[in-house]
């Protein structure tokens, strides 16, 4: 379902019900089921045959709601919160910085709440596999449950596993290592030692706090890794509106100039002008024009993602 695309909903399919940006619920579809919301009832089997995106409307006529194809991005805004995860901003940039791409291989450590896991396992698909390893055990049982429910097993597999005390248990396979961990620094020996060595290898730890970063830079050099980098990503929203704009020409002439015209003074200065055809308006033409200006609040720090790479090993 995440890393492929179909048409029509059937009996069992993943539906994400839309209602706003912010009210997004995830259902499987089953006969016979109904799914209730403030807008009132919808019966699954009405959703059965429907294209994905559709409209539908509630059994009592009270609303409606879409229904959306499951993406990892609308997974990313609904899925069950078990552990903090990773959202939109921070994944396309630990995407790119990896190099994630088809039929590459990837270990990722600390699955969580498996936001990340699915976005991988889009992007690393058909022919990729992702190695995915948890030390919570309810979590890691939760996470594969809803892997084979996705139809990930192909490409996931995950694994119960404490990997700063036991390591990976794999060795020479992935082109790239992500760690989400308490103490990140005490897992480099094991990413090393799971990252092939015949051609660049790729890592990158999650990290909420400074002090993380400056002891895992100092482990990730004591191994051998270089291009050690650290990045912050914050998304800035950008505000899109209408904005009056007076006609210069007029200005100079010293025609009278107001900027803050509301839409209520518009309409009402527009009925004033249709009762007075034969008077001549004597305030300057305004034209509205599109602008937009960042927001005045920036979503605050998530966390730190560090970066480094280690050189093949080369054979004389």
């Amino acid at each position: 379902m995440f890393h492929q695309y179909k048409r029509v909903i059937e009996d069992g399919d993943l539906v994400i019900v839309y209602v706003t940006p912010d009210a997004m619920r995830p259902i499987f579809v089953k006969s016979g089921e109904i799914f209730n919301n403030r807008f009132g009832s919808f019966r699954h089997s009405d959703m059965i045959g429907l294209e994905y995106g559709s409209k539908i409307e509630s059994h009592d006529g009270r609303g409606y709601v879409y229904l959306l194809h499951p993406t990892p991005a609308l997974w990313t805004q609904v899925v069950p919160h078990r552990t903090q995860i990773l959202y939109f901003a921070d994944i396309s940039f630990i995407s790119l910085h990896l190099d994630l791409r088809p039929g590459k291989v990837m270990v990722e450590s600390g699955t969580g709440s498996g936001s990340f896991s699915h976005s991988i396992a889009r992007t690393i698909a058909p022919t990729g596999h992702l190695f995915t390893f948890e030390y919570h055990e309810i979590r890691a049982a939760t996470a594969k449950k809803e892997f084979e429910e996705h139809g990930l097993s192909n490409i996931v597999t995950i694994e119960n596993r404490d990997v700063i005390a036991n390591g990976f248990g794999k060795f020479n396979i992935a082109d790239a290592v992500f760690l989400d961990l308490p103490a990140p620094w005490d897992a480099v020996a094991a990413a090393k030692e799971v990252l092939r060595k015949d051609t660049i290898g790729r890592i990158c730890c999650f990290s909420p706090c400074i002090e993380q970063v400056q002891a895992t830079a100092l482990a990730l050099d004591e191994h051998g890794f270089s291009e050690i980098r650290m990045f912050e990503c914050l998304a800035k929203d950008c505000e899109v509106r209408a904005v009056p704009f007076p006609d210069i020409a007029e200005a100079i002439n010293g025609k009278k100039i107001s900027f803050k015209q509301s839409i209520v003074d518009r309409k009402k200065r527009k009925l004033d002008n249709d009762s007075m055809n034969d008077v001549d308006d004597e305030e300057p033409k305004i034209i509205e024009r599109i602008i937009s200006k960042p927001a005045d609040v920036t979503r605050g720090h998530t966390s730190y993602l560090t970066f480094a790479i280690l050189a093949p090993d080369i054979v004389e």
